[in-house]
């Protein structure tokens, strides 16, 4: 939380907030109590996890600061999530086709999300809010003190809170720590995203560039060690090559040797019955 500077708020302080605030510091900015930062997320976590339905949770943000968090806690939870533009009428006129029907609304900035809060308190809509020291209280049943306009203290408490649902829930376990970092909830620039990849592209193609003569060293070795050796087979004396012995050196024109009769045992040649005739 100190890391996230959830616990700087504003030079001014609501009469509604001043419970939250610890002490003020010499620039006049006032300091919030982080412990009870923490007691009030306990409390909204374990309102949240009493729904059965998840669906039935909202999330409302329409600052980019709380845009991110709120979809990745829609993910992770299973609530839903209206980020930007807050539709008026989509928790009091039936008729539009955002109609909702929700049974708690979570709110990341009470000034901005002022048009969802009282729409929620035109429909009993309990209304989970992260406060600023300078935030109005008004039709907000559960505030969570907190610095409301830093995007890494916004993702933080977001994190926080679906950790501690899904822990009260028993998806995860208390004693493990949650696999998701909370990088995730942190709101990224578009821009500052594709500087990032483009800085990678190029330190990518930097490292081809600088192994790509290597590659040419070792391709024109080959190609030396392919031409030596075509070199030797073209220039080689085949008439002066010693001839192989064996029935090939005879060469196919000799005569072929004489084989000796072989003379069947006893003596004398064989009677086969033809020296009697065919008329015996």
């Amino acid at each position: 939380i100190l890391a996230a500077g959830s616990h700087l708020g504003t030079l001014s302080c609501e009469v509604s907030m001043r419970p939250y605030v610890w002490k003020t510091r010499k620039d006049g900015v006032h300091i919030i109590d982080f412990f009870k930062t923490w007691e009030k997320i306990v409390f909204a976590s374990r309102i949240l996890a009493a729904i059965e339905n998840p669906s039935d949770i909202v999330v409302v943000s329409s600052r980019l600061f709380g845009q991110r968090a709120s979809l990745k806690f829609q993910s992770y939870v299973g609530a839903q999530a209206i980020v930007g533009r807050f539709t008026p009428g989509t928790f009091t006129n039936y008729i539009t086709k955002t109609f909702k029907e929700p049974r708690v609304i979570l709110v990341t900035d009470p000034r901005a999300d002022h048009q969802a809060i009282h729409e929620a308190s035109y429909s009993n809509i309990p209304v989970i809010a992260l406060c600023n020291t300078d935030n109005n209280l008004k039709c907000v049943d559960v505030a969570i003190p907190c610095n409301n306009a830093a995007k890494n203290s916004v993702g933080l408490i977001m994190w926080m809170l679906a950790r501690e649902v899904l822990r009260i829930k028993g998806s995860i376990m208390r004693d493990q720590p949650w696999s998701v970092m909370v990088d995730m909830f942190f709101y990224r620039d578009p821009d500052e995203a594709e500087k990032e990849a483009a800085d990678a592209a190029a330190q990518l193609a930097e490292k081809q560039a600088l192994a790509a003569p290597e590659r040419l060293v070792e391709t024109s070795q080959l190609l030396d060690m392919d031409v030596g050796a075509a070199a030797n087979w073209d220039g080689a004396d085949w008439a002066t090559a010693p001839a192989d012995t064996g029935i090939v050196a005879e060469g196919w024109g000799a005569a072929p040797a004489q084989q000796t009769p072989v003379e069947p045992a006893g003596g004398a040649a064989a009677d086969w019955g033809g020296a009697q005739g065919w008329d015996a």
